[in-house]
């Protein structure tokens, strides 16, 4: 009986440790990707947006004028 008894006390251990783990993980995944996505300038975005193709060529080069002014 105890040899069950000390097998559950450690998978509820390693239970435990696991969910610890992952909550921190995902804590620190989350507030690195939303640090990444401040410290981009504002011509990084338009240059992404264009090589996605989210806006054409025209509103790339408006942009682009906009912000140097």
């Amino acid at each position: 009986m105890m040899f069950f008894g000390g097998w559950m006390m450690i998978v509820w251990i390693v239970v435990i440790v696991l969910i610890t783990w992952g909550v921190v993980w995902m804590v620190k995944y989350n507030s690195s990707k939303s640090d990444a996505y401040q410290k981009r300038s504002p011509f990084e975005i338009a240059n992404e947006r264009y090589a996605r193709g989210e806006i054409n060529k025209e509103e790339y080069e408006e942009i682009k004028r906009n912000l140097s002014r």
